[in-house]
This record gives structure tokens, sequence and C-alpha cells, in this order.
């Protein structure tokens, strides 16, 4: 490879350098025009600023509220511990690790939906009265930690 053989890479292109003297078209005011409040430093105006109106994120209605103190809980169904083997000891942590749950906020949480086909132990925050019912059924057990 010699000098004259070298190239710029495809698609890239250079920065505009403003402010590099009046031939570079860049010059003198730096491509920000004369005056007014964009050519100053630190000009313009902020996020949602609509010219002294009103703006739109106070015009709108507030509706509803938000639970500051509501617990979120990783649920899982009991059709979905059918995976593992029986007399398994099923932990959140076990279900994290086969990313059978993303992550645990406020803990976890059984629900009763499908059937359990498996005598398992299952070590859980919440369990559905739906869900504790088809436990006992098949002779699974419960943990609430």
């Amino acid at each position: 490879m010699k000098l004259h053989e070298i190239k710029p890479v495809q698609g890239s292109k250079d920065r505009k350098r403003v402010g590099r003297g009046v031939g570079s078209g860049t010059g003198k005011t730096a491509g920000k025009g004369h005056n007014g409040q964009n050519s100053r430093s630190g000009g313009g105006v902020r996020l949602g600023f609509e010219g002294g109106q009103t703006p739109l994120f106070k015009r709108l209605p507030k509706r509803g509220f938000t639970n500051f103190t509501r617990k979120e809980y990783a649920i899982i169904n009991l059709e979905d511990l059918n995976v593992f083997e029986e007399g398994t000891v099923v932990t959140p942590e076990l279900l994290m690790e086969k990313r059978m749950i993303r992550k645990l906020e406020a803990g976890l949480k059984v629900l009763g939906n499908g059937k359990l086909d498996k005598k398992l132990t299952i070590k859980a925050h919440k369990v559905t009265r739906s869900a504790q019912e088809k436990i006992d059924a098949v002779g699974a057990t419960v943990e609430v930690i």
C-alpha cells in the first residue's frame, strides 16, 4: 500500500469544522446566523417550551395515581413447573437459573394455571388459593418463604 492508494472508509465523512475562517464555508458566524437566541452561547429553549404558551404537558388533564408501595412479584404457573424431575426443590434461584423468571423484585408468586403432574417441593413468597389446592391434590408441598 502506498500513500496515494489510501482512501477513507466508504460511508464515512469528515465532521463539520465550524469557525475556521471564511473560506471554510462555516466561518465568521459558524453557521449560526447573525443575531438571536440561537446564535448565543447556551442559547436555545428548554425541552417542551412553546414560546410562553402553556405547554402541552400542562394543558393535558392529569389522571390516575401511582401506588408507590405496590409490590411486583415474579409469577410462575403450575403447568410451567412440570419440566422439573419428581422430588425437586423448586426455589426462586433455580427458576432464575433456568431462565423461567427474569428477575425477583418482591418475590415469587405461584399461580394456579394448568395442572401439576409431579410431586415437587415449591418454595415461594406467595401462592394463590387455586394453586395451593392443585398442589395439595397431587401430594406436592409448598413452603412460604
